[in-house]
């Protein structure tokens, strides 16, 4: 009974959003969540690469102090507690810090996270393009002074909600931060018993 309520508040926050996108004047045109990134190993992927795959999104960077570590923990938490069936789950990260997350960078990062959680970069105008199509907002936060030794420390405020991807590529929900990993399961858990694994 549970798993439906999460399962439902999933849908309906994947409504709101979509809908919202819709009603918006500067909504992308056609596909705007289609991107072609970099991956921690220097290769180049597409959105379709994940096609036939859960994916769990995440937008964020590796020198976050709080939200994006604990957001990625709990990404990963959910897929363990989905056991074997959670293999069908891709977790993925795309950062929105390309200046400083590259992919030598991104590499150390996720792996300390999730053994197959894929980290994906780009230039700036590719992240800015896909961050977009997700309407994920990002506000640099420049470090006060004069630009000396620390201009590097700067933080970047952005949306904090994991997106849960179909096979197809189609958004089938948001997880708001504070989403329990408990909860991240049971509401992928009916959805991975209802499809096919090739």
């Amino acid at each position: 009974m549970k798993a439906r309520a999460v399962l439902a508040a999933v849908v309906a926050a994947a409504v709101l959003w979509l809908a919202c996108g819709a009603l918006a004047e500067d909504a992308p045109a056609a596909s705007p969540r289609a991107f072609a990134l970099i991956d921690y190993h220097g290769r180049q992927v597409t959105d379709r690469d994940f096609l036939g795959s859960f994916v769990l999104l995440f937008f964020g960077y590796s020198h976050c102090p709080d939200i994006c570590p604990t957001e990625l923990a709990v990404i990963a938490d959910a897929i363990e507690r989905l056991g074997a069936p959670g293999a069908r789950v891709q977790p993925l990260f795309i950062t929105i810090d390309p200046a400083r997350d590259t992919a030598e960078a991104l590499a150390a990062y996720v792996g300390s996270f999730h053994p197959r959680l894929i980290g994906l970069t780009g230039s700036p105008a590719q992240i800015a393009a896909v961050a977009a199509g997700y309407r994920v907002g990002v506000h640099k936060v420049e470090p006060e002074g004069d630009g000396g030794p620390g201009a590097d420390d700067y933080v970047i405020d952005h949306t904090a909600a994991s997106y849960l991807i179909g096979p197809d590529g189609r958004v089938l929900g948001l997880f708001q931060h504070g989403t329990p990993a408990a909860d991240i399961a049971a509401a992928i858990r009916p959805l991975l018993a209802g499809t096919r694994a090739d």
